[in-house]
């Protein structure tokens, strides 16, 4: 039996109102411990009562009781509607404690949901893109995986491969059923290079959702005096960075964020990269070599398209960056080449640029509004499960044989379960029996 937790499901702060949750087979005996009245339900119901400490009130409160497995986790719940005093909240859990409850460790709730198949593990990870959401499209993609929409990406993967190792297994096992299909060598690469082309798809839709719930990370970089903090300012719309015609202004790295459709953008404005004897400003060089590194895309700022070598030198440095080439001050210089991005950050006048960068991310309306595969986990199981199916099928063309290319196929299958998480129950057996009338 699970021990009983008890923890604040609301910010430990001065509010209005606060919530403390419990959860466990012997929640709603302890909350009767200290409940003005018996808690003993058979479905989820409201009750008005009060917090007692002996005959001391300790606030009038709303208790909402769950009756398992009709909650959250699948466990007996309680959660106490208090007034938001951080003196009243810390009051409540400790006579909690008190009466045999015990502070839920982190993620707990969410963990025991997926224990009792209220959640598979997409649905349980989606829970903290959507409390750290910055955007609504964000927001909108951690949804979509909560409600179980992004784990039905995997069901046709999960069918074909596990209904090609059953039929292999059957064949090898139960050779006496002739009426049975027969697993050859080009239904497994048939299977095999579908499949590797829906996982393609999966992952290409995968990073591009994981932009949206994510955003991206863009570095400015140029010489010094080039415009690159004033790019930064007209950008987020704000005076963020020091403008200065005097080089070296900017030392250090400067940051802020702003949405771009729906896609947050992190910005770091980059102290100007030259050859420096200044102590201070050459750290703060070092420093943004080593964002530029770090950026998914960078922002190569010019004033001139007559390149000096410090320009060469720069773009030399992120010439294996994605870049996008940007020429600043176009209210004083003239560009004759009507191809490259123009900008007059000075006059905030970067639409060039935005209009850049919503290239490089290529996202289209699905990808707003469709599920997708996004996280580092997810993606990484994937890419996995193509460089597996891949083997298999160059070992199928090469004549392995069906008996070998099969504890490959069943690695495979395990590697699907584990992206739902149902790999710590699997049985090969009820795989085999729940396809087909093997015996009756």
């Amino acid at each position: 039996m699970l021990e009983t937790i008890v923890a604040l499901a609301t910010p430990p702060i001065r509010s209005a109102l606060a919530i403390v949750r419990f959860s466990g087979e012997d929640c709603f005996k302890i909350v009767s411990k200290f409940f003005s009245k018996q808690i003993d339900v058979t479905k989820s119901t409201i009750m008005h009562g009060f917090v007692m400490d002996g005959n001391t009130k300790i606030d009038e409160v709303v208790l909402l009781a769950y009756k398992g497995p009709r909650s959250f986790t699948g466990e007996d719940s309680v959660e106490i509607i208090c007034h938001g005093s951080p003196v009243i909240f810390n009051q409540i859990i400790e006579l909690a404690l008190k009466n045999g409850a015990r502070l839920a460790t982190g993620g707990e709730y969410t963990s025991r949901a997926f224990m009792n198949n209220k959640l598979d593990l997409i649905q349980a990870e989606s829970i903290n893109d959507l409390i750290n959401a910055e955007t609504k499209e964000a927001k909108n993609i951690a949804l979509m995986s909560l409600d179980g929409s992004t784990s039905k990406l995997i069901s046709p993967i999960k069918e074909d491969i596990g209904y090609l190792l059953s039929l292999i297994e059957v064949n090898i096992d139960y050779p006496e059923y002739e009426d049975l299909e027969e697993a050859n060598i080009e239904k497994i690469k048939d299977i095999m290079k579908k499949n590797i082309k829906y996982i393609e798809s999966l992952i290409s839709d995968g990073n591009k959702g994981r932009i949206i719930r994510d955003g991206i990370n863009i570095a400015i970089v140029g010489k010094p005096n080039v415009g690159k903090s004033s790019i930064l300012n007209a950008l987020l719309n704000e005076d963020k960075a020091i403008v200065s015609s005097y080089k070296g202004t900017t030392r250090d790295v400067v940051e802020g964020k702003f949405i771009l459709n729906g896609v947050l953008i992190n910005l770091f404005d980059t102290a100007g990269i030259r050859e420096s004897d200044d102590y201070v400003e050459g750290i703060g060089i070092t420093k943004s070599i080593d964002k530029l590194n770090k950026a998914d895309i960078v922002i190569a700022v010019f004033d001139s398209m007559d390149l000096d070598e410090e320009d060469k030198k720069i773009l030399d440095l992120i010439k294996n960056k994605d870049t996008i080439i940007v020429y600043n001050k176009s209210d004083i210089n003239e560009y004759n080449n009507h191809d490259c991005i123009v900008t007059s950050a000075i006059n905030k006048d970067v639409e060039s640029l935005k209009q850049a960068i919503l290239k490089k991310l290529n996202l289209s309306n699905e990808n707003y509004v469709n599920p997708s595969i996004s996280s580092t986990r997810e993606l990484g199981i994937l890419k996995n499960i193509k460089e597996m199916m891949t083997k298999v099928f160059n070992d199928a063309s090469n004549g392995i044989s069906i008996d070998l290319l099969s504890a490959d196929i069943k690695d495979i299958y395990l590697s699907i379960l584990s992206l739902t998480g149902e790999d710590h129950d699997f049985d090969i057996a009820k795989e085999i029996f729940s396809r087909f009338c093997v015996g009756k």
